[in-house]
């Protein structure tokens, strides 16, 4: 057996996609690492990059309160959406009004879905006083280019003035071949017939936009985030951008929970080659590296547990301790996604890897 000494450890993970919010997420690490290092000091950070789950962390990572407004989802149905308000601040996550979650499987067709709803969104939170917007730009179900958004009657003469600020954690055009359509309409649901529609009616949407505003967003680096609802928000309302999860650390405050730490352990529910281009455990590393462990001085070692993990070789590479599944190789992914049995595998994984890790 082990014997630890006085120890930190921060737990911050992404939400498990279908499966575990982040806090859950966060939770279940918790009660396994508290289980293995009895006395710990445990620091529980969930995280989010701009897409569901954004609002409620930042909003309690900042002191505010949450709010529901009833708006239309991506197909024009009438739905709740969250958002949160911290003094003349709204804190916004797109996805609440027209995100691929509120869809069926047989209802993701980004030809039909359009973004309305965020600009009823905008409009509730201008009427309880707010001045700024944070939002986080992710998890869309549509690609309209902010028609929809802009579509809302009243919705430039009321949000003449405010501030805007966007988080991202993408860099890809308006249009072209990193465009919104083309990259990210076929995993909205759009066949490659589609797509290319879609990209017409983009170049023709950047075309009006140019028209009413003098902004050009076709090479716009971030302009085709969300659908090209990042465009729209840039080009109509001044907004700046921000990289998702660089901006969201500092807003939680991530240096200053985790200083003097001796351990991080993040996760998500795939770990591949893809986090390393933004993803939450991947800004969750390069943070770490600044900020001085309690044991060494050095920077804090991150280590990374999700529910799979891929391309193993490169996330070590990248500088993680280790990067290990939690879920067994033979469970199937309808098993493992029960939120239930995912809680557990965390914790069994805790239990089995994280002795080694602190050794």
């Amino acid at each position: 057996m082990v014997i630890f000494a006085y120890m930190k450890i921060v737990i911050a993970p992404d939400s498990f996609k279908d499966c575990l919010s982040a806090r859950a997420a966060a939770d279940a690490f918790a009660d396994a690492v508290r289980g293995v290092v009895p006395g710990c000091e445990v620091v529980t950070i969930p995280l989010a990059d701009g897409g569901e789950g954004t609002a409620l962390i930042l909003t309690s990572g900042l002191g505010g309160q949450m709010a529901e407004a009833l708006v239309s989802d991506p197909l024009g149905r009438r739905v709740k959406a969250a958002f949160g308000v911290v003094g003349h601040t709204a804190v916004i996550e797109v996805c609440s009004a027209c995100g691929i979650q509120l869809l069926s499987l047989a209802e993701r067709n980004p030809l039909k879905a359009n973004s309305f709803g965020v600009g009823e969104l905008l409009l509730e939170a201008r009427k309880r006083a707010c001045r700024s917007f944070l939002i986080g730009l992710g998890g869309t179900a549509v690609c309209d280019g902010g028609e929809g958004m802009m579509s809302v009657p009243g919705i430039r003469e009321s949000l003449k003035g405010c501030s805007f600020e966007l988080l991202c954690d993408v860099d890809n055009p308006f249009i072209g071949p990193r465009g919104a359509a083309r990259v990210f309409a076929p995993q909205k649901g759009a066949t490659p017939q589609e797509t290319e529609i879609l990209e017409k009616k983009m170049t023709l949407r950047a075309e009006t936009i140019l028209k009413d505003t003098g902004v050009d967003v076709r090479d716009m680096p971030g302009a085709g985030a969300a659908g090209g609802l990042g465009g729209a928000l840039m080009a109509y309302f001044g907004a700046t951008t921000g990289y998702g999860i660089s901006r969201i650390l500092e807003i939680v405050g991530f240096a200053r929970k985790a200083a003097g730490a001796d351990l991080v352990i993040t996760g998500e529910g795939k770990s591949d080659s893809q986090t390393l281009a933004g993803k939450v455990p991947y800004g969750v590393l390069k943070a770490a590296q600044g900020i001085p462990s309690g044991s060494s001085g050095n920077g804090i070692p991150v280590a990374v547990f999700s529910g799979r993990v891929e391309d193993e070789d490169r996330l070590l590479s990248a500088g993680f301790r280790a990067a290990i599944p939690v879920s067994p190789e033979d469970m199937p992914v309808a098993i493992a996604t029960n939120p239930s049995v995912a809680a557990e595998n965390i914790r069994q994984a805790i239990r089995r890897f994280l002795p080694d890790l602190l050794r």
